[in-house]
């Protein structure tokens, strides 16, 4: 009986070391490149995210201490900003205006961050111009609003922002799910002379517009949350096997900050595998039970990166962030 034990635990011993082996990162090609910054909705106000969903009007919820930064989320100030606090990429959220034009914005309404009334899609390009969109923020709970008439004609058309003179790819948002929009946003572009796959460009959000993105782009990136979250999940096991799912084949891996250790062969042999299929790698903040997954805040989590890592890091505070990677 002794013997058979030893026996087992030997071939379970094989095994794991074999399982070592297959995934160690030593003799994987060295990654080239640095990790590349996406800044969220680019220079934005932090808002207290507990219990707030990720439809949620952050405006609502900002942080203290933040009452005299007069940068928007989502406006071309916002972007210039990002990129001079060292973001590689520049994520904002798109939506339709009654009018046919596209601008920059986050929630579906009107009714919190701004003084306007009503989904964003019902109100014409001027209308959308004479709000202010700082007229719902507030950090005690409604008792002031100290950015109130500093918001006054920031909402930015998609047109403006390319022309904003960063350089730096955009990580296009679609807000909606309407496929239409990814016809309205392919003719922007096309009409501005960009080519989302020369520049780098990338697409995520409602299912429908992204994927139809990525059929007027071919070689695009472009990436649906389920789509993203099948891939990591598949790659959670299948990677220990040494094996790379289908569902990460020009897809996303979306890898905790906090969960790194749990992903075979990180980071080297990780990122040779996905960038095999043509997929992309996005490491996004710790994960927190009950939240959406936020990007980094603090300087002091790069710590936490591998050095070797040279995929795309979410970042929801680029201003703290951003200067604390030395290049």
């Amino acid at each position: 009986m002794k013997k058979k034990l030893l026996w087992v635990l030997g071939g379970l011993w094989m095994v794991f070391v074999m399982v070592m082996l297959l995934n160690s990162p030593r003799w994987a090609p060295e990654p080239a490149g640095g990790m590349k910054m996406i800044a969220d909705r680019g220079v934005h106000h932090l808002s207290d995210s507990t219990d707030m969903g990720g439809d949620d009007c952050s405006a609502q919820h900002m942080l203290p201490g933040q009452e005299e930064q007069e940068i928007f989320e989502n406006t071309v100030h916002s972007i210039r900003a990002a990129v001079t606090a060292k973001a590689d990429m520049v994520e904002v959220d798109v939506a339709p205006t009654k009018d046919g034009k596209m601008v920059l914005f986050h929630d579906r309404t009107l009714d919190c961050r701004t003084n306007g009334k009503g989904d964003i899609r019902d109100r014409t390009l001027a209308e959308l111009k004479a709000l202010d969109i700082g007229h719902g923020y507030t950090a005690d709970g409604g008792k002031s609003f100290p950015l109130r008439g500093k918001g006054l004609g920031k909402i930015a058309t998609v047109e403006e922002a390319i022309a904003s003179e960063t350089y730096k790819p955009f990580l296009f948002n679609f807000r909606g799910n309407d496929a239409d929009e990814a016809e309205q946003l392919a003719a922007i572009l096309k009409t501005a002379g960009r080519d989302p796959v020369t520049e780098g460009d990338g697409f995520y959000g409602g299912e429908a517009p992204t994927k139809r993105m990525a059929e007027l782009f071919p070689g695009v990136w472009a990436w649906t949350k389920s789509a993203a979250k099948a891939c990591s999940k598949d790659y959670a096991w299948m990677g220990w096997l040494g094996i790379t799912p289908d569902s990460c084949k020009n897809s996303t891996l979306v890898v905790p900050l906090d969960d790194q250790w749990m992903i075979a062969g990180w980071p080297s042999r990780t990122i040779a595998r996905i960038n095999a299929v043509g997929g992309r790698i996005v490491i996004v903040g710790p994960a927190t039970d009950g939240e959406a997954p936020r990007g980094l805040t603090h300087g002091n989590q790069l710590a936490d990166i591998p050095t070797s890592y040279n995929g795309y890091v979410m970042v929801d505070d680029i201003s703290q962030v951003g200067p604390a990677l030395i290049r």
